[in-house]
């Protein structure tokens, strides 16, 4: 079936763009509203959250939470229970998506996942962030060593159990190393509640 020049531009533009756009990505780089919502209503396109848009020939997400979540709140960064997960180093399947944001930066209001947010202070929030790409949308999360500070610098609301099971299993599956998870432990201001918990494990 011939489509019109219009939307033939725009399946390009989204496939140049990963395969998954923000409404307003999509009409900053030209598209016209009739062209998104027609590639839509003809199944090119499908909705994964409310204002995001992915082309229908891409393989199933493998992140489907963690996917939506980057793609709506682009300033934020997975943190946590999510990260612990998405590094594999935890059993526990999140019935949220953690993630942290700058104090005054505005919650984000999604239908769908439900997200937990979490205030880091700058030092914290801009340290240990890793980038990856995946199914084209780049996602933010902390890298072990500090997910495991994290963990231990909000034990009152996970439960210290929590932040300790992370550091052994950070330690063991060697994905941090003990001068890592002190480094960040130092700027989470929490070295001196985890140096006893490391020694014990190293």
């Amino acid at each position: 079936m011939a489509r019109a020049p219009g939307q033939e531009r725009a399946i390009e533009v989204f496939r140049r763009s990963g395969g998954v756009m923000r409404t307003s990505q999509a009409l900053q780089a030209g598209i016209h509203p009739r062209d998104l919502y027609t590639l839509r209503d003809d199944g090119l396109l499908t909705r994964v959250s409310r204002g995001v848009y992915r082309l229908s020939e891409l393989p199933p997400l493998r992140e489907p939470d963690l996917a939506t979540v980057a793609a709506r709140v682009p300033k934020a960064v997975v943190c946590l229970i999510s990260a612990l997960h998405f590094h594999g180093l935890t059993p526990e399947i999140p019935h949220a998506v953690d993630i942290a944001l700058l104090p005054g930066t505005a919650a984000p209001k999604l239908a769908w996942p439900p997200v937990t947010v979490y205030r880091f202070s700058r030092p914290m929030f801009e340290a240990g962030i890793e980038t990856h790409h995946r199914d084209g949308i780049r996602l933010r999360v902390y890298e072990p060593a500090k997910t495991v500070a994290d963990c231990f610098r909000f034990r009152n609301r996970l439960g210290i159990e929590v932040a300790v099971t992370a550091l052994r299993a950070s330690l063991s599956e060697r994905r941090a190393k003990p001068a890592e998870v002190i480094h960040f432990a130092k700027i989470c201001r929490v070295d001196k509640i985890v140096r006893p918990f490391l020694e014990a494990l190293t």
